[in-house]
């Protein structure tokens, strides 16, 4: 059997981790040679490195060099190794240091970063010919069209489970024969609620998340559906599909992720429990599955599994986003834009929940008439550019003061 050697972008954040604890029980399949992250936990950064006996590491804040330098020294004595007995990965260091990093010979590159930051990655892991397994959504999201230029073929293999769901179930059918893409949504933790209801929504609440455990941002795009809304475009900008033959529907268990229904009448779905790792794992083995990724559904126990239309009043985001996605150009780079910033302005107090995606409407309403139209962007200038005028004009319509380290 061939190891597949892997470059990790974000190897520090969530899924950067899990896809590491798969590599770990799986070390006759997989060889990490290289792995990137911001800068801000150079100590987990360093004992990865040295753990896994990388060959480079890449960290984007180019002060934090000598730091994870260090690091890797007191990585090694809390190791034990004895001085001089360990190789010290090479260190890129710098804003393009992931970019540079996700050029290098491998056979697959994940990229797991948060952000448009991952968008250049994404570009030089596709422009070098590797295999991407991808979780960094505004790749897609922001520069669906750039992207779109560069790919192959089946060279990009999603990790987000729910676009790992509709890779494994389309599967079972040519293309030919797909008559809709099915996203499932559990709905978040305001399910059923009302408008009036929701307007009052608190922090706290909006972080309650039923079934899964994300970071703060993705918890509250679940909470109002933004979330599912860049999953519908995802999904556009990954398999070609229109937007009118994609729908979402409400499942509140997580355990179905997504479905393909064909043009016969028949729907096929795909299950497991929620856990990314069996996304990952498939991800990083496409197409081959990994055995034991994950601990299967127990089908000797008696469970009950829920299916609810949307309710688009209620939860505009998903609509929103469809109709961002069907003009084109730099709106749905708008969208998640403008949103990041809405969802800080509710998390620091300023905006009310339904707040959140009503500013958005507003900012993806002034964005032709701030020639920011339909005409695609022809480098990632143009996508960072519109997202700038996103984030600006949310802080201005927001009250929201730009902090340090903001984007």
């Amino acid at each position: 059997m061939t190891v597949r050697e892997v470059v990790l972008l974000g190897s520090t954040g969530s899924i950067g981790t899990q896809a590491i604890d798969v590599m770990r029980r799986h070390p006759d399949r997989f060889r990490v040679v290289g792995i990137a992250a911001g800068g801000g936990n150079v100590e987990l950064l360093a004992a990865q490195a040295l753990e896994l006996k990388v060959d480079v590491v890449a960290v984007a804040r180019a002060t934090m060099a000598q730091d994870l330098q260090l690091a890797f020294y007191k990585a090694a004595a809390a190791s034990g190794y004895e001085s001089g007995k360990f190789a010290v990965p090479k260190i890129i260091a710098g804003p393009d240091a992931a970019t540079e990093l996700a050029a290098l010979p491998c056979d697959v590159v994940l990229n797991a970063i948060t952000g448009s930051i991952g968008l250049r990655p994404t570009l030089a892991a596709l422009r070098a010919g590797r295999t991407l397994a991808l979780a960094n959504k505004e790749s897609l999201v922001a520069g669906g069209p750039l992207v779109r230029g560069v790919a192959g073929e089946g060279q990009i293999v999603p990790v987000d489970s729910e676009h790992s769901a509709l890779a494994q179930c389309l599967r079972g059918g040519s293309r030919a024969e797909v008559a809709k893409l099915i996203v499932t949504a559990s709905g978040g933790p305001f399910r059923g609620r009302t408008r009036d209801e929701l307007a009052g929504v608190t922090v706290e609440q909006a972080l309650a998340h039923p079934t899964w455990d994300m970071g703060p941002v993705i918890t509250i795009n679940c909470a109002t559906l933004v979330n599912k809304g860049l999953e519908v475009i995802e999904t556009h900008e990954l398999f070609g599909v229109p937007y009118e033959q994609i729908d979402v529907v409400v499942h509140p268990q997580s355990i179905v992720h997504s479905m393909v229904e064909f043009t016969d009448g028949s729907t096929l779905a795909q299950a497991n429990p929620p856990d990314m790792r069996l996304a990952i794992s498939l991800a990083l083995g496409w197409p081959d599955r990994i055995p034991r990724a994950i601990v299967p559904l127990d089908w000797t126990r008696a469970q009950s599994w829920r299916f609810e239309p949307l309710d688009h009043e209620r939860f505009p985001a998903v609509s929103l986003a469809r109709a961002a996605g069907q003009a084109g150009g730099v709106l749905p780079a708008v969208y998640n834009a403008a949103n990041e910033e809405c969802v800080g302005a509710f998390m620091s107090g300023s905006l009310p929940f339904t707040g959140i995606v009503d500013t958005v409407a507003a900012i993806l309403d002034e964005a032709p008439r701030a020639t920011l139209g339909s005409a695609e962007p022809t480098d990632v200038d143009d996508v960072l550019a519109a997202e700038d005028w996103a984030r600006k004009r949310a802080r201005e319509l927001t009250g929201r003061t730009m902090r340090t380290g903001d984007q």
